[in-house]
């Protein structure tokens, strides 16, 4: 941002005379004394005036000594007013040229020292402000998420039993490191765990992706010994007395609660995330009215837009927010014509931070690919610098393969195919061209082989590499639009997160002006690229290059579709899109988007419009968001654990249904045999024994099927053998479908609950949940 400068006040140039005055040459000296030019007042106008005068010199005519000549008076012209204005200009103009180029540079100096102030000045206020966000946004997600479960009062055993599924998986791994005797000792027992996959012995770091609960288990340590060191109390407990029959509790709040600690971490990393939208929309946009819009939306729509503050420890709290990061570093690379060296390795390590915590941060990096390859083809990019971004995808993938101890499913994904297949196009680029096809030929020629290509690579080192069976976000997205069924499937799908977005979601984001926004910023990038591109098939390359710019543009449109494309097919996958679409909302404060409507009208003025008007379903949203309030509790499953705690043997091994057996695991540190972490092939075949106790099969089968995991312990849930979701996701409908030569047999769940015997034993049950001992 440059600011105003000033220019120097000149005065009046002198005007010039019609004719120039003869320039007046000096004359060799002629006697000691003698001037060289003489001039004469100036003489009334008159006739005479312009006539020269001829003076009597005394001495004139005698000898002179040394044969010197007689002296010759001289004519003396006549200098009027305007011949002195000249002088005085030509003076003039001599100082200013030896001094014009130390003006000019001075004032170019002047004029840098003022942009850089504003530029400095600009910088510091877009700081300010996305600071500001970042806290408002911490305050709103601790606000929500104590709101909803009242969690500074519960106790650690309560606070445990919020982490449900997957997440009090997560959880167990980050308590082992923090209770073990080191932060190594922790480390090492969660790289040997014996206790999740009971009798293998697996490293846990590897199959779960757990680097974020290693960071923040090593920040805790420190962050504890130096509390310590001080004297300081990290957290303060006193005695919460429950309703009958609840016993009374102690309840500790402050950092120096693990689950405080934990949860408060994740918070303030989303927290930072809202900063980070800001600076991103206003770079996107050109202004920070659009960073504004973008935060805006956001809020207006949140619910829409994350579940952080319902399920703090899922993977995605970790990883979404360095995506962000990774595509305001890749717009920045797109927009500028040299891309510097930083971006690039900036975007190589936010590539590794985005894929470390989730496994399905593969899937959404080759939607980007995807995007970018056509831009590529087209002429949007550069063939240098998508190159380098290429190259530097290729090696965040090696470093995330090398930092999870060689997993395989690094180099087996869509994503690590579509970058070999991109750059071996690039560098057969030159040889596709010299086959003769006209230039609208030879981009398809380019797809069709970046497309066949990557398909047919992934299956290869997928089957070269032994993980074929391993179920992935394509894989469910293949049963989605396949209509494919199996056991498997089911179990992924009939879950409310992996079923199809939901009607009422394009309403809600109408209500908000969110959807009406994006489609009209969609639709005049698109048209302006559609043009740009068709123009650019008839133009030599410099007029090409003129025309295929902005393409950053471009790509968050192609990203727009691909993010809806997948939300669509799955809900969970909402995080990605909503907050995508408040970044392309961000583009109607862009001058190079709406620059023609700009200029007839005040842009300003029809942006708080529009966001007056977003603000009235968005503060709705907001005070429903608030509104939310709860306490957690749950004792029956409380019941459970105290029971499985105080009446068997510490090695006693459980299985039951994966929620549950994360939460066992977690509470009491027994032994299971299946978890929510559903990918692995194996770890499916073992939870299919598992549920097989809410199949159709005989009881002798699945005591028989049971003890060959080593399970002492069955936890059958009544409502697990009852409960329907939706039509055709009951646990015995899913059997039918898996196994449907016992489908006329009843189902051994209601003959289990009736009596257990001889099989297994009832050693324990309430309202919700009976322990079956296997005999």
């Amino acid at each position: 941002m440059v600011g105003r400068t000033r220019n120097k006040p000149r005065g009046p140039e002198p005007s010039l005379p019609a004719r120039a005055a003869p320039a007046k040459r000096r004359r060799p000296a002629t006697g000691a004394g003698e001037p060289e030019l003489e001039e004469e007042p100036q003489a009334p106008p008159g006739p005479m005036s312009g006539s020269p005068l001829q003076p009597l010199l005394p001495g004139s005519g005698r000898t002179l000594p040394g044969g010197a000549r007689d002296f010759s008076p001289r004519r003396i012209r006549n200098l009027n007013g305007q011949n002195y204005a000249n002088l005085e200009a030509v003076a003039r103009s001599v100082l200013q040229g030896r001094f014009q180029f130390l003006h000019s540079f001075a004032e170019q100096i002047r004029q840098k020292m003022l942009g850089l102030q504003a530029r400095r000045f600009s910088s510091r206020i877009t700081w300010g402000i996305a600071a500001f966000l970042g806290i408002l946004h911490w305050i709103h997600l601790v606000t929500l998420f104590e709101n909803d479960r009242h969690f500074s009062h519960l106790s650690s055993l309560e606070r445990e039993m919020t982490f449900r599924t997957e997440m009090g998986l997560y959880y167990s791994y980050f308590k082992t490191i923090i209770e073990a005797p080191s932060f190594l000792e922790g480390l090492w027992m969660i790289m040997n765990d014996r206790l999740t996959e009971y009798p293998l012995v697996i490293n846990t770091v590897k199959r779960f992706h757990l680097y974020p609960e290693v960071v923040i288990a090593y920040w805790y340590r420190i962050f504890m010994g130096i509390m310590h060191l001080f004297g300081i109390e990290a957290k303060t407990c006193w005695n919460v007395t429950r309703l009958e029959p609840l016993n009374e509790v102690t309840s500790c709040e402050g950092l120096g609660d693990p689950a405080c600690f934990y949860v408060g971490v994740i918070f303030i990393l989303n927290g930072l995330m809202m900063g980070l939208f800001f600076i991103y929309g206003a770079y996107l946009s050109g202004t920070q009215l659009g960073g504004i819009v973008t935060v805006l939306c956001y809020f207006f729509n949140h619910g829409e837009a994350t579940r952080v503050m319902w399920t703090p420890p899922l993977r995605e709290s970790f990883s979404y927010p360095f995506l962000v990061l990774q595509m305001y570093i890749l717009t920045k690379i797109l927009r500028t014509s040299l891309g510097h060296r930083k971006h690039f390795l900036a975007l190589c390590l936010a590539n590794t931070a985005f894929m470390l915590p989730w496994q399905f941060a593969q899937f959404i990096l080759f939607t980007q690919i995807a995007s970018l390859f056509p831009m590529y083809v087209v002429g949007y990019i550069e063939p240098s610098k998508f190159q380098k971004i290429i190259y530097m995808n290729m090696v965040s993938v090696v470093l995330c393969f090398i930092l999870m101890f060689g997993n395989p499913m690094y180099l087996t994904s869509y994503y690590s195919s579509s970058l070999l297949m991109t750059w071996a196009i690039i560098l057969k680029r030159s040889k596709i061209q010299r086959m003769g096809v006209s230039e609208l030929n030879f981009w398809l020629v380019q797809g069709c082989c970046w497309w066949c290509g990557t398909i047919i690579l992934k299956f290869l080192t997928s089957k070269v590499f032994g993980v074929s069976d391993h179920i992935r976000l394509s894989d469910l997205i293949a049963a989605r639009i396949l209509r494919y069924t199996d056991f498997d499937t089911l179990i992924y799908t009939c879950a409310p997160e992996f079923d199809f977005m939901e009607q009422a979601t394009p309403l809600r984001y109408t209500k908000t002006l969110l959807l009406p926004i994006v489609l009209a910023v969609t639709y005049f990038i698109f048209r302006k690229t559609v043009r740009d591109v068709l123009c650019a098939l008839s133009t030599n390359t410099y007029q090409r290059k003129q025309l295929l710019e902005h393409g950053e543009m471009v790509f968050h449109a192609l990203q727009l579709l691909a993010f809806t494309a997948l939300a669509v097919l799955i809900m969970r996958l909402k995080l990605f899109l909503t907050p995508h679409m408040c970044v392309m909302a961000s583009l109607i404060c862009s001058r190079r988007l709406f620059g023609w409507l700009f200029c007839r009208v005040n842009f300003e003025n029809i942006v708080f419009g529009i966001l007056t008007i977003m603000s009235l379903q968005g503060c709705t949203n907001l005070h429903n968001q608030w509104s939310i309030i709860g306490e957690f509790t749950n004792l029956p499953q409380e019941e459970l654990i105290q029971w499985i705690k105080y009446n068997t043997r510490p090695d006693a091994v459980f299985a039951g249904a994966m929620p549950t057996m994360a939460s066992i695991k977690l509470s009491t540190l027994h032994p299971i045999v299946n978890h929510p972490h559903y990918e692995d092939a194996d770890l499916r075949a073992r939870t299919k024994i598992v549920y097989s106790a809410y199949s159709r099969k005989s009881a002798k089968e699945v005591r028989d099927k049971l003890a060959e995991l080593h399970v002492n312990y069955y936890v059958l849930e009544e409502a697990w053998c009852v409960v329907r979701t939706k039509p055709g996701c009951s646990m015995l409908e899913i059997w039918d479908v898996e196994d449907p030569s016992n489908a006329s047999r009843p189902p051994l769940c209601s003959l289990l609950l009736k009596d257990s015997r001889p099989h297994f034993t009832t050693v324990f049950q309430n309202s919700m949940y009976r322990v079956l001992k296997v005999n």
